[in-house]
């Protein structure tokens, strides 16, 4: 399963649709790697002059590991979070999130390139 839903939050998602906040709660909450080191690299960039931030260490665990990917993987929780936290999300390998500035798209999409994915590639990762 992806997400905790409350009995509240399910019964109204069965009547209406849920604002922001209530998803991102139920992300923060369901999520907590996920959402510490999302909301970390947010933090960094907002206290930086970078295009970007991304995390390169890999997840202490598979449980992490699952947060991150089912995060990432969801096209509603991505875009929850760029919301939120008024950033772009970028994903690479199993582990390397990258948060960039509105307005970043030169290196966002350098970020996204094959070419990129390629050089981001160790024989460690490869069945992560």
């Amino acid at each position: 399963m992806s997400l905790t839903v409350s009995t509240d939050l399910l019964e109204k998602a069965q009547r209406d649709d849920v604002d922001d906040q209530a998803f991102v709660d139920c992300i923060r909450e369901s999520l907590p790697y996920a959402w510490s080191l999302i909301s970390g690299l947010a933090a960094r960039l907002r206290e930086s002059d970078a295009e970007f931030e991304d995390n390169l260490v890999p997840p202490p665990d598979e449980q992490a590991r699952g947060q991150l990917l089912r995060a990432m993987a969801s096209d509603a929780m991505r875009a929850t979070l760029e919301r939120h936290f008024g950033i772009r999300l970028a994903f690479q390998n199993c582990h390397r999130v990258a948060v960039f500035r509105p307005g970043a798209d030169a290196a966002y999409a350098d970020f996204v390139t094959p070419r990129a994915q390629l050089l981001n590639q160790s024989p460690e990762l490869v069945d992560c």
